[in-house]
C-alpha cells in the first residue's frame, strides 16, 4: 500500500465502514447460533463478508482477503447445503471475526495486516472441505433442530481431542446433571466442569484506543443546514444595511423597528442552525449496543451460563461523543449481569426458573433525556449482604450502616474497592467497577440508579441529556467571578438564613424538607474570597445531597463550553461568556467534591 494522502484516506473509510460490518456480522452470529436454519441470518453474514473481502483487496491487504475469502466459502456452503452448521464450526467463525478485527487494529496503526496465524486458515480449510475440526475450546452447547442446546458429556477422563484430563468431585454437592436431565431432557449441564474447562477469556476494550473521529451526515440534514447558514448570511446582509442607516444619522421609528425584526429572525436561524448540528451530531445507540452481543455470548460461555442478550430501542439517537464515552460504562454493566447477576443453568432450574438467562439492553428517549436499561433475571442483590461486605472491607463504619435503608445499602456497590466477590478474577472481583462506572456516568451529567430484588434480578438505570453540545446550566456570583453548574444537578435554590444553620458532627448543615444536609461554601473549594454566602443551591451529588453556599444567584442559560486552552484548574470543566460578555467558570462538583 502507498502512503499517500488519497490512500490514507481511502483507508479510513474502508476502516470505518467495515468495523461496523463486522460488528453486525458478530451479533448476527450469535443469533444464527439461536436459530441455525435462519436463511436470511446466512445470507446477510455471507454478503458481510464477501463486502469486507472487497474493500480489503482494493487496498491490496492479501491476508485480509485471504481469512474473509476462506469464511465466505464456508458460508456458502452453508446456504447450498453442503455443510450442516455447528457450535464447533461457530467456534472456528468467531476466531476468524476476531483475526479479522485485530488486522484492522494493524491496518489502522501500520497500514497493513500481519499474516493469519496458520492453524487458523487450515481449520477454515477443513470446514470447507466438509471435514469437522475440533475447536481447543469446545463449546459448552450445541445446535438442535435449529436452537442452542447443552453439549453431550464427553467420555469420562478424555476432552474431545482425547487430551487426559484430572477431574475432581464433591460428593457433598447435589447431582445438578440429573435434575437439569430431568427437567430439561438434556443430559449435560451448559458450563460444567467438563464442558467449560478451556473457553477462551473474553476480549476487553484496550485502554487508550483512540476514539472515532469521523461522523457521518443524513445528506437531509446537511441540506437544512445548508440552507439556514444561506439564510443567516442574508440576514446578516439586512443588518449591516441598517447598520449604515443608522451611522448615517437616520433613527426613524421604521428602521428602528426593522433592526428589531432582523435581530428576532437573526435568533430564530441561529436557534434552528443549533438544533439541526445537534441532529446531524446524533446516532442510533445500535452502533455501540451491537458490540456487546458477542461479548455477552463469549463471557456466558467462559462462565458456563447459558446467556442471551437481548437489545431494543436500537433507533434511539444520542449526540455521538456522549455514544464513544458511553462504551467503557456500559461493557462494566454488560459484564457484571453476566458475571454477578446471572445465575446457571443449575440454580435456575433449581429455582423454578429456564435455564437460559436473559439479560435486556434497552435505551428509550424520554423528555430531553435518554434512558438507558440493563436488566437482568438473575439471582439479584441483598442489601444486608452488601451491608455487611461493605462494614468488612471497611468503606464504612457499622454505624453508618446501620442508618442507611435498602436503597442506600444497594448504592453501597458504587463506592471505591467495594466488591462481593471473594476472589478475583479475570472478569471482576477486584472492586474497579462501579465506581468508575458512576464516576464516568456523572460526568456526562446523567445519573445511575439501581434496584434489585432478590431471587428475580437487578434493573440498573441510566439517565443521560440528549447532548453535552449545548448545556443547561445556573449561574451564580462569587465575590466578582460568575460560576454555574450543570442544571440537571440543581434541586432547588434557597435562601441561606443564620438562624437556619446548625452544626452536626462538627460541620455547618441545614434541614431542608426534612433531610439534614450539610452547608459547603464555594468559596472553601475554589480558593476565592469568601464573599457574603446569602444563597444555597441544593445539588444532588450521586446518591446524597448537599448545599452549595454562594454570594448571589444570576441566571440560566443554554451554553456552549469551551475548554481552557494549556491549563486546567482542579474542579473547573470548561468557560463560556455571559450574555454580557464576561467569562462564566464551568464547575466539575465531582472534582471538586472529592476527598
Amino acid at each position: 500500500m502507498t502512503a499517500s494522502a488519497d490512500t490514507q484516506e481511502l483507508l479510513q473509510d474502508f476502516l470505518m465502514e467495515a468495523g461496523e460490518l463486522l460488528d453486525d456480522v458478530d451479533r448476527k452470529l450469535v443469533e444464527l447460533e439461536q436459530h441455525a436454519d435462519d436463511r436470511a441470518l446466512l445470507n446477510d453474514i455471507f454478503r458481510g463478508f464477501h463486502t469486507i473481502k472487497g474493500g480489503a483487496g482494493f487496498l491490496d491487504a492479501s491476508p485480509l482477503v485471504d481469512v474473509c475469502h476462506r469464511t465466505e466459502n464456508l458460508f456458502d456452503r452453508l446456504r447450498s447445503g453442503k455443510q450442516q452448521f455447528s457450535a464447533a464450526m461457530l467456534d472456528v467463525i468467531l476466531d476468524a471475526t476476531a483475526v479479522v478485527r485485530q488486522m484492522f487494529e494493524q491496518m489502522a496503526a501500520r497500514g497493513a495486516p500481519e499474516p493469519a496465524d496458520p492453524e487458523l486458515l487450515a481449520n477454515l480449510s477443513a470446514w470447507i472441505d466438509g471435514a469437522s475440526v475440533a475447536h481447543p475450546h469446545p463449546n459448552p452447547f450445541r445446535v438442535e433442530g435449529g436452537r442452542l442446546r447443552a453439549s453431550p458429556p464427553r467420555e469420562e477422563g478424555t476432552d474431545r481431542a482425547g487430551v487426559e484430563l484430572t477431574t475432581t468431585a464433591n460428593p457433598s454437592e447435589p447431582n445438578w446433571s440429573a435434575l437439569y436431565a430431568a427437567v430439561t431432557g438434556v443430559a449435560q449441564i451448559p458450563g460444567s466442569a467438563s464442558s467449560n474447562r478451556n473457553v477462551a477469556p473474553v476480549r476487553s476494550p484496550k485502554a487508550g484506543e483512540p476514539k472515532e473521529t469521523t461522523l457521518r451526515i443524513d445528506v437531509g440534514r446537511f441540506d437544512q443546514i445548508l440552507n439556514l447558514s444561506g439564510e443567516i448570511g442574508l440576514t446578516k446582509n439586512r443588518l449591516v444595511c441598517l447598520r449604515a442607516d443608522l451611522i448615517g444619522g437616520s433613527q426613524s421609528a421604521e428602521i428602528l423597528k426593522q433592526l428589531d425584526s432582523a435581530i428576532n429572525q437573526l435568533a430564530g436561524l441561529v436557534g434552528e442552525l443549533q438544533n439541526s448540528v445537534m441532529k446531524a451530531r446524533m446516532q442510533p445507540v445500535e452502533r455501540v449496543f451491537q458490540r456487546y452481543v458477542r461479548m455477552a455470548r463469549d463471557l456466558g460461555r467462559q462462565l458456563g451460563k447459558d446467556v442471551e442478550l437481548q437489545i431494543s430501542g436500537e433507533d434511539t439517537e444520542i449526540d455521538k461523543t456522549m455514544l464513544e464515552e458511553l462504551y467503557d460504562p456500559l461493557v462494566h454493566l454488560v459484564r457484571n449481569a453476566v458475571d454477578h447477576g446471572v445465575d446457571t443453568p443449575a440454580e435456575r432450574v433449581a429455582a423454578g426458573k429456564p435455564p437460559r438467562s436473559v439479560v435486556r439492553l434497552c435505551a428509550r428517549q424520554v423528555g430531553d433525556q435518554i434512558v438507558i436499561e440493563i436488566v437482568d433475571d438473575g439471582r439479584g442483590m441483598r442489601p444486608e449482604v452488601i451491608r455487611q461486605k461493605a462494614i468488612e472491607k471497611g468503606a464504612i463504619s457499622a454505624d453508618e450502616a446501620g442508618a442507611l435503608d435498602e436503597r442506600g445499602c444497594l448504592n453501597l456497590i458504587f463506592l471505591p474497592g467495594f466488591s462481593t466477590k471473594t476472589e478475583a478474577s479475570d472478569v471482576s472481583g477486584r472492586g474497579v467497577g462501579m465506581d468508575v462506572v458512576r464516576t464516568n456516568i456523572q460526568r456526562l451529567n446523567g445519573r445511575i440508579d439501581l434496584s434489585s430484588e432478590p431471587g428475580r434480578g437487578t434493573r440498573i438505570v441510566i439517565a443521560l441529556p440528549l447532548t453535552l453540545a449545548i448545556l443547561p446550566v445556573l449561574m451564580f456570583r462569587l465575590a466578582r467571578q460568575i460560576y454555574s453548574v450543570p442544571l440537571s444537578l440543581v434541586r432547588e435554590i434557597i435562601a441561606l438564613e443564620p438562624d437556619r444553620l446548625q452544626s452536626v458532627g462538627g460541620r455547618p448543615s441545614m434541614i431542608v424538607r426534612g433531610n439534614v444536609l450539610p452547608v459547603i461554601k464555594l468559596a472553601d473549594l475554589v480558593g476565592g474570597d469568601a464573599g457574603g454566602a446569602a444563597v444555597g443551591l441544593v445539588i444532588q451529588h450521586g446518591p446524597q445531597s448537599l448545599v452549595l453556599a454562594v454570594d448571589s444567584f444570576v441566571g440560566q442559560d443554554e451554553v456552549v463550553i469551551k475548554a481552557l486552552e494549556g491549563f486546567k484548574p482542579r474542579g473547573v470543566a470548561g468557560a463560556t461568556l455571559s450574555p454580557d460578555g464576561s467569562v462564566v467558570l464551568v464547575l466539575d462538583l465531582t472534582e471538586l467534591l472529592r476527598d
